[in-house]
């Protein structure tokens, strides 16, 4: 324990808390449109209990991070599973009496964490690098990094929310953040990512303007 809260220490969880700010950027995006149609009292309960289990699977899947790495077509799957979601969630934001809409608490929350789950690949691997810096103390790096990114995340989703309703059009680009995640994670995955090279750049502007298109139509279909 003589490493714990020494300056090695120290700095290694600066570089987590620095990563976590970059990266909770879009699951923060994520939770506000996930919350979106919940009632004004289930917002924070929503996103605590989301955010809480969320960060107890990202434990676990930090257990599997090496084995994590040699899996095959796991970003490129998950990749596509988040643009559909974002597609979901684009979807809700037009359709006020869509069924299939997040409108309860156990909706919203189980939309959270499969998404985050999703989402969490790339941070939990990152995570789980920096950690390797200091094995001895590598669990508290961890488990200390994923606790701080819980009211990051919680906050920057209650930021991101407040906007929204005041300007519901941004959930555009709510969902358009979501797609361009979403690319990324296809372009890197260990299996296709080398042959999706020549995609790179393009592939984010497609999933992007066909989240644009998607919304447009959608907008079109309700305003009949």
């Amino acid at each position: 324990m003589e490493t714990f809260f020494s300056w090695q220490w120290l700095t290694a969880f600066g570089s987590i808390l620095l990563l976590d700010l970059i990266l909770s950027g879009d699951n923060a995006v994520l939770i506000a449109l996930a919350c979106k149609k919940l009632p004004k009292q289930h917002h924070l309960k929503a996103m605590i209990i989301g955010c809480s289990g969320a960060i107890i699977i990202r434990i676990l899947l930090t257990v599997f991070a090496t084995e994590l790495l040699a899996v095959p077509y796991i970003q490129f799957i998950g990749g596509f599973a988040l643009f559909y979601i974002a597609i979901k969630l684009l979807d809700n934001g037009h359709d006020e009496e869509n069924t299939a809409a997040p409108a309860t608490l156990l909706g919203a929350v189980k939309t959270i964490i499969i998404a985050d789950f999703i989402m969490s690949i790339d941070n939990v691997l990152s995570m789980a690098g920096l950690a390797n810096t200091i094995p001895n103390e590598r669990w508290s790096l961890i488990i200390c990094g994923l606790l701080i990114s819980l009211p990051i995340v919680i906050c920057g989703a209650q930021i991101f929310l407040l906007i929204m309703q005041k300007f519901p059009s941004l959930i555009y680009l709510g969902s358009a953040i979501l797609a361009f995640t979403a690319a990324k994670m296809i372009l890197m995955d260990k299996a296709l990512g080398h042959y999706l090279i020549y995609f790179n750049g393009w592939l984010e502007a497609i999933f992007m303007i066909s989240i644009f298109l998607w919304g447009l139509y959608k907008n079109k279909q309700t305003a009949h």
